[in-house]
């Protein structure tokens, strides 16, 4: 809060003011961002811009398809990459740490080598098995729509989404 005094006292903001300050500031940067670009963006909707698009496939049929385990197991692959990734950095400082190296008369240096070696062979010899096995190889799918047993009848909608073509709006029901 802003403390005001007598003239020769300096006029300052507590912590907590500052920090009040961030969070006006920035709540109200993104209000007055959103309010700019709602402004001066276009809005032409169409049919095909109001319809679903997911990672470059057009969908098909009903939300209830069975994916493709591929999706899963390329997602599974990436992960452990990315794990891979994130253990090699911390290694690699404490891989070159003098005073361990000095201590250890050169022998930690093997060690933390050896030691990661190991791990990444680990994980070639596991995406050597991922790709022997096919499951790199993507192939696009063939979904088959799910069959729902509804006691509503198949007509009433068909009627829902001949109104809502007709309107312009997408549906999956």
């Amino acid at each position: 809060m802003l403390i005001f005094g007598p003239v020769d006292q300096q006029q300052y903001l507590s912590d907590f003011g500052e920090i009040l300050l961030f969070i006006i500031g920035g709540l109200g940067f993104i209000i007055i961002t959103l309010l700019v670009s709602k402004l001066i963006r276009p809005d032409r909707p169409n049919p095909e811009k109001l319809s679903t698009y997911e990672s470059g496939e057009e969908p098909v049929g009903l939300a209830y398809t069975q994916f493709n385990i591929r999706f899963y197991i390329v997602a599974l692959i990436f992960l452990l990459f990315e794990v891979e990734i994130v253990l090699l950095f911390p290694w690699s400082t404490v891989f070159a740490d003098k005073k361990l190296l000095e201590e250890t008369n050169g022998a930690w240096g093997w060690f933390a080598l050896s030691a990661m070696l190991i791990f990444i062979g680990v994980l070639a010899l596991g995406l050597a098995y991922a790709w022997a096995n096919g499951f790199l190889d993507w192939v696009k799918p063939n979904p088959k729509p799910a069959k729902v047993n509804s006691n509503v009848p198949r007509a009433l909608y068909e009627a829902i989404n001949e109104k809502y073509k007709s309107q312009g709006k997408r549906s999956d029901v």
